[in-house]
């Protein structure tokens, strides 16, 4: 499905609210140059006059009283070396919250319109300039968190992502080609190694599939962050962890139990991966309703928790409502740490089979780079601070990707089963995983779920 091209020319403020030294005021589309020609006063020539890449000197003058709006610096780009692939001028202004508002509506009354947010970008895609994980990769990089999420960002943004992506896409078109040509051969004229070498293509095709599938969980956290639910009865040092990863004293810490009866939040960045710390209520029969509402909102939290970090008392027996509570969970999503091992050390970690658990004592030796290492192990599904892969898939990817998994796969069993009659299935099913691939990179993508997209965008990007 072809989109259409936008054909009027766009204005918007390209720099955050606030007190700065400059503000930009950006403008793009056909009728960049008659506008700016209009608003902008400079020694000649104008500004449609001006090679690319030249800056300009002048004054900003409102185009009805002649008002000067600011003294300013223009940029010249032409159309198709320019961000979104169109004639462009960008405006360098006084910073503050009026000068660039007042250029803004100069050039909305010349003729420009309010750009809508992500607008310049959904241009530079519309325009061939970048492909939709690149796009993509312009939002990550402004919502990058941590030196890793910015990292990972320019990389896709550089194109790791979508070249992958694009190879994937010609090697499954290349095999459906094949198994179509594989029709035309008359019955039992064709080699039993031909399906077979398909297949074992097919079967590559698919272990690309997972290997980028296999990166998701890094690009959730990195992306969205992840919820680290700290739990356990009361008084086994679920604040005092709180406090030692916060790196500050965020939580009461007593020995009094139910000190904490509310869920405490604390985001933290954990080796460049962003997390939002909960401390809640200690788990048990609770004497008072106030605190039986902390423990109903410790249970809301663990519901919504990417790692519940369980705390147990390891100087004496483990108690029936642990059991119960580390029966009722999965153990994927558990790291147990056996605190107070400096009071003698009843439970060990042999004594929890099938979970991973660390023996520590958050009061006289706290092995937080222990600790820290195998948090982010658990949430990331794999060693942390492997730092060698530069992609990390998004939801959006996720999806696509495990729709074409599913029908490559469907392919595969096809062929392997060593009858003519499935050929035909065989290639319906590979052909059918081009679409969800093409949509990651922006093949036949409808104008909704364009909008969709860059909808998440701030206005001017």
């Amino acid at each position: 499905m072809a989109l259409p091209h936008p054909s009027d020319t766009i204005a918007a403020i390209a720099t955050a609210p606030g007190e700065g030294a400059i503000a930009i005021v950006r403008l793009s589309g056909p009728n960049t140059f008659a506008i700016a020609d209009r608003i902008f006063h400079c020694p000649a020539p104008p500004p449609s006059r001006r090679a690319p890449g030249t800056f300009l000197h002048g004054q900003v003058m409102a185009p009805a009283s002649g008002e000067v709006l600011d003294d300013a610096l223009l940029l010249v780009f032409r159309a198709p070396h320019s961000y979104t692939g169109e004639d462009s001028v960008e405006i360098q202004c006084h910073g503050g919250s009026q000068a660039a508002r007042r250029i803004l509506d100069g050039l909305i009354a010349t003729g420009a319109r309010q750009a809508e947010p992500g607008e310049f970008t959904k241009r530079a895609f519309l325009n061939g300039k970048i492909d939709l994980t690149q796009a993509e990769a312009v939002l990550d990089l402004i919502h990058a968190r941590s030196e890793r999420a910015a990292r990972l960002a320019t990389a896709q943004l550089e194109d790791a992502l979508g070249l992958r992506i694009r190879t994937l896409y010609d090697s499954i078109l290349a095999v459906s080609a094949d198994i179509e040509a594989m029709l035309d051969f008359p019955d039992d004229e064709l080699p039993q190694s031909v399906p077979e070498e398909v297949a074992r293509r097919l079967s590559s095709i698919s272990a690309e599939i997972q290997a980028l599938l296999d990166t998701w969980h890094e690009g959730h956290v990195l992306r969205e962050g992840a919820r680290v639910v700290i739990a356990g009865a009361p008084n086994v040092g679920k604040s005092t962890l709180l406090n030692l990863l916060a790196g500050r004293e965020r939580a009461i810490v007593s020995p009094h139990p139910g000190t904490t009866r509310d869920t405490i939040e604390e985001s933290i960045t954990l080796q460049g991966y962003p997390l939002q710390l909960v401390d809640t209520a200690g788990l048990r029969d609770a004497p008072c309703e106030i605190e039986q509402e902390g423990i109903r909102r410790t249970h809301r939290a663990l519901a919504e928790a990417d790692l519940c970090v369980c705390l147990i008392d390891a100087s004496r027996p483990l108690s029936a409502e642990e059991k119960s509570f580390l029966a009722a969970h999965d153990p994927q999503k558990i790291l147990v740490l056996l605190n107070k091992i400096d009071l003698g050390q009843e439970i060990r970690p042999e004594n929890l089979p099938g979970l991973d658990s660390i023996s520590v004592s958050l009061q006289k030796s706290p092995p937080m780079a222990q600790i820290g290492e195998k948090i982010l192990q658990k949430i990331l599904q794999k060693p942390a601070g492997g730092d060698q892969e530069t992609l990390a898939i998004s939801e959006r990817h996720k999806n696509a990707l495990l729709i074409a998994l599913d029908e490559i796969r469907m392919s595969i069993i096809r062929l392997k089963s060593g009858l003519e009659a499935d050929f035909l299935p065989a290639a319906t099913h590979a052909k059918a995983a081009l679409e969800p691939i093409g949509s990651i990179f922006g093949k036949n993508c409808t104008e909704e779920m364009l909008d969709i997209l860059f909808s998440r965008f701030c206005v001017g990007k």
